[in-house]
């Protein structure tokens, strides 16, 4: 099994109505994608409660192989539901590991 772990750095400029829209979009869109990405085997989005830390969103996702995981960062559903942060994205960070 491979987890896929990523988190997202939202700009401290944006405006506040506009990241939690962004955020809460982008949570509402990749939930929605085991339907119709069958390689998903668990999904879960959650939003930084803690203003003090860095990081605005973490994804944890799990997948059967690095294969699947290439397949879902590259479906259509999934490179939409990137887009809804796009505007208010200032850095990623991503870990794929085995277990």
């Amino acid at each position: 099994m491979v987890k896929h772990i990523v988190l997202f750095k939202l700009k401290d400029e944006a405006p506040e109505a506009e990241k939690l829209e962004a955020m809460n979009s982008f949570k509402k869109t990749i939930e929605a994608l085991p339907a119709k990405i069958a390689v998903i085997r668990k999904i879960e989005v959650g939003l930084n409660m803690n203003p003090g830390e860095t990081w605005s969103i973490a994804l944890y996702s799990e997948f059967d192989s690095l294969d699947d995981v290439k397949f879902y960062a590259t479906h259509p559903d999934h490179v939409a539901a990137g887009k809804l942060l796009a505007a208010v994205k200032e850095n990623r960070a991503c870990v794929d590991y085995e277990v």
